[in-house]
């Protein structure tokens, strides 16, 4: 009897070895010892279960049994690395990524800031020619730059006039003037109170060219900006200091307050008693509160509200020219392109400098004007000795030569206006 399931006997289609037997171990586990298992297989039953005997295993020489791992044609382990047989995806290279991502972040940043730098070169209005000025004192070590506030209202509308309390007067004038030396052994911002008492020198007009000689005639500082304009005024500023004035920059009434409304105000600390001002419009009540354009514009310029002081009103100025620097150079407005090009261009658009100051050079004496006016720094008015017949303020004389020999020779300043 065989033993055998249906269509598993040995004699299909002819005697073979491993023909089924009615002995309980078949004859193929016996002779095909070729398929037995390592030597560290155990032994084998001799009965196999439920008379079924063993089956053997087919190799085809890349295994030692790869019917039993599942392999039934062929064998020889898995086809590829992975699971299911194809390869696996190589690793991401992460340091080749974050070298390409740094390189485009840079990219963008360079060409954003290269854009940036000739979008603002390109709104400077440079023209006050420096070239025009004659009979100008040698230079020095540094740089002296002479820093305008006028009460130009050019482009306003009547409007904004009433409104900033400029009045309607043609012309202009300046309402502040600053001279700003930057050097090595310090930063020195020294204000000229607009009631100083100049000698106006011998000058050329800067449209006609047409030369004027000086008969020695006094009038207050901002007489000479009245006359002649920028180039009067340089020329009157070095002929009575003996200072070379290397740049020159001015921004009037509404660029002033524009920058001011783009910064979203100024927090400023009003002294005790408040300030006002009918004349400028200044009106604050005593303590520390945020200005909008408008407002700041009035507390630059008031002085009726400080018994009619211009050198009161210069401490004020400078006040408030620290809080707008250090607000403007704040990273919330220097990484912001929603804050920095709208003050940016609020302030650029009102600036007049003169033909050779670069935007790099603008820079410069931004930063350090802050610097000054944030305590790295000297900041000090005109040194004065008292008042003329007329009412002006007298520069004191051998002060100021030796402040200006100090600055000359970019040493640390140690004159002392006397405030």
């Amino acid at each position: 009897m065989n033993d055998w399931p249906q269509g598993w006997s040995g004699n299909n289609g002819g005697d073979r070895q491993g023909s089924g037997s009615a002995s309980a171990r078949p004859e193929g586990a016996r002779v095909m010892r070729q398929v037995q298992r390592g030597q560290g297989a155990g032994p084998r039953s001799s009965a196999p279960p439920h008379g079924v005997p063993p089956q053997p295993t087919y190799t085809d020489g890349h295994g030692d049994d790869g019917y039993n791992t599942g392999q039934v044609y062929g064998g020889g382990g898995p086809r590829g690395p992975g699971s299911d047989g194809r390869p696996d995806r190589p690793a991401p290279d992460w340091r080749r990524r974050i070298k390409w991502i740094s390189i485009s972040v840079v990219t963008a940043l360079v060409v954003v800031s290269v854009g940036t730098y000739f979008w603002a070169d390109s709104k400077i209005n440079r023209d006050v020619d420096l070239s025009k000025v004659i009979e100008r004192p040698d230079g020095g070590e540094g740089t002296n730059y002479l820093i305008v506030g006028s009460d130009s209202r050019e482009g306003m509308s009547a409007e904004e006039k009433k409104n900033l309390h400029t009045g309607s007067a043609d012309g202009k004038r300046t309402d502040s003037m600053m001279i700003l030396h930057v050097g090595d052994n310090g930063n020195t911002m020294i204000s000229l109170p607009r009631d100083s008492n100049v000698t106006i020198p011998t000058f050329k007009v800067s449209e006609s060219g047409k030369t004027f000689p000086g008969t020695g005639r006094q009038v207050k500082l901002n007489a000479a900006y009245a006359e002649d304009g920028p180039e009067l005024l340089v020329r009157t500023v070095e002929s009575n200091t003996g200072l070379r004035i290397d740049h020159y920059a001015e921004i009037g009434f509404a660029g002033f307050a524009k920058i001011v409304d783009s910064l979203g105000g100024v927090e400023i600390e009003i002294p005790k008693g408040g300030m006002k001002d009918t004349k400028s419009g200044a009106d604050f009540e005593a303590g520390k509160q945020t200005l909008d354009g408008q407002q700041s514009l009035a507390f630059v310029r008031t002085r009726y509200a400080l018994k009619g002081s211009d050198l009161d009103r210069t401490k004020n100025q400078q006040k408030f020219l620290s809080a707008l620097a250090n607000q403007a150079a704040t990273p919330s407005t220097v990484l912001n392109p929603f804050r920095l090009y709208p003050t940016l261009g609020s302030g650029l658009d009102t600036l007049s400098v003169d033909k050779d100051m670069s935007l790099w050079d603008l820079g410069s004496m931004f930063w350090a004007m802050k610097g000054v006016t944030g305590g790295d720094g000297k900041s000090m008015n005109m040194p004065i000795s008292g008042n003329t017949p007329n009412g002006n303020l007298q520069w004191d004389t051998a002060k100021v030569k030796t402040l200006v020999d100090q600055l000359k020779n970019d040493e640390k300043v140690t004159v002392s206006d006397g405030r």
